[in-house]
């Protein structure tokens, strides 16, 4: 990938606003450009977290398994984003693993050691990185919340509500959600069942709230769905 590429992606991420030009321009010669396939595995729980990533394109999921095998989704990566980042607090190896979903992945990898040199000279990026952790906590409490007080199903219909919010489109008076992710990885995600899912979603299909098919949520009207 060349540094034309490279620099107009990190005009494109959020967290590198701050930087001056030179200091991105450092930071494009750091960076190093992957596409991995469909499916496959960008780091495993004790791999060494020598890399922080950002996704370019596609989607990544980051989750990790239950003594029983069940796997548990954390969190859904989406294009201009960080992952695996721990390794800026110190720790020496992944806890989760980040898999593709359903189509490969353009992603930029930089060394941790690099983005601590980055940090070094920038207070303003390192406030960025604080204010991105301090997200991914209060989004942690929240989701920790909803296990604890709210029934399967309202967690689902407010993962559909905040998954259309952050990525969907309008569609005339309706919502559009692209999306790559199974009935199972729904479940995944919101501490349920694949038949708990399945259920929710025919019913409110039924209740003409929504509309779906693979890949894609088609949601009727976003204030009558609850």
């Amino acid at each position: 990938m060349n540094a034309e590429a490279k620099s107009s992606f990190i005009d494109l991420f959020p967290l590198f606003s701050v930087l001056s030009d030179e200091d991105k321009t450092t930071l494009a010669e750091m960076m190093e450009y992957k596409v991995k396939p469909k499916y496959s595995f960008i780091y495993m729980p004790g791999d060494a977290s020598e890399y922080i990533y950002f996704l370019a394109k596609g989607a990544v999921k980051i989750g990790t398994h239950s003594t029983d095998g069940k796997e548990i989704i954390k969190a859904l990566i989406h294009p201009t984003a960080m992952f695996g980042e721990l390794g800026l607090i110190g720790e020496p190896y992944y806890k989760d693993f980040a898999q593709a979903l359903k189509q490969d992945i353009h992603l930029y990898q930089l060394k941790v050691s690099d983005m601590k040199k980055l940090m070094q000279k920038s207070f303003d990026l390192c406030t960025s990185i604080m204010n991105l952790f301090g997200g991914r906590l209060v989004r942690a409490e929240d989701k920790l919340e909803s296990l604890i007080f709210k029934d399967a199903r309202t967690r689902i219909i407010e993962f559909i509500k905040d998954a259309v919010d952050k990525r969907g489109r309008r569609v005339g008076y309706e919502m559009l959600l692209n999306h790559s992710l199974t009935h199972q990885d729904i479940a995944n995600i919101t501490c349920t069942s694949r038949q708990t899912v399945t259920l929710v979603l025919n019913e409110l299909k039924k209740s003409d709230l929504i509309y779906f098919n693979r890949g894609k949520i088609l949601v009727r009207d976003m204030t009558k769905l609850a």
